[in-house]
């Protein structure tokens, strides 16, 4: 049996990360689609045009527990798909306007070094800011792509880097996230 061909298609909210760093996927070879359903957490297109997806309910808690489990399974506390209920399942190109954090992440992604590091550093900050209610949604994306311009990326060879790399997106997200807040 052959093994996968390079190639694989992510949901926008995972990426193309986990395709790049877990199977060593170069950018280039990773489609990304919108999944509105968020029943397919993964697929994997074969040489022989044939793709396996790993499906579950949309909860993030199965793809964490089959993540944990490996290379055995584990009882994951979510509702069990119900593929007859769900009744179809629906695939689209994402729109990079509509979805700017996915051209900030390709960016992060090409860049490499610490530029994963502080999109996603940028990204927590940005979004505890957004589920506190100080900054609007459409400023996430805006408050990470500041982080992003503003941090110098490097190379991280120690937890030590990763850890100060970190920390200054944080400040620097969390300095951009009050001058959004300020302007609402």
């Amino acid at each position: 049996m052959q093994g996968p061909k390079r190639s694989a298609r992510y949901q926008v909210r995972s990426v193309c990360f986990e395709a790049h760093y877990l199977f060593g996927m170069p950018d280039e070879q990773i489609d990304v689609l919108v999944h509105p359903q968020s029943v397919i957490h993964s697929m994997v297109e074969y040489c022989d045009g044939s793709v396996l997806a790993q499906l579950g309910s949309p909860d993030m808690r199965t793809p964490i527990a089959y993540a944990l489990g490996w290379p055995k399974r584990l009882d994951a506390p979510t509702t069990r798909l119900n593929l007859a209920a769900l009744g179809s399942l629906t695939f689209e190109q994402p729109d990079e306007i509509r979805f700017p954090a996915l051209r900030l992440a390709r960016r992060a992604l090409q860049s490499g070094g610490s530029a994963p590091t502080i999109l996603n550093a940028a990204n927590e900050i940005a979004v505890a800011r957004f589920l506190a209610g100080e900054v609007g949604f459409l400023d996430i994306a805006a408050i990470v792509e500041h982080t992003m311009d503003r941090v110098a990326h490097q190379s991280l060879n120690t937890l030590e880097d990763v850890m100060e790399i970190d920390a200054e997106a944080r400040r620097v997200a969390q300095a951009a996230s009050n001058l959004s807040a300020a302007a609402e």
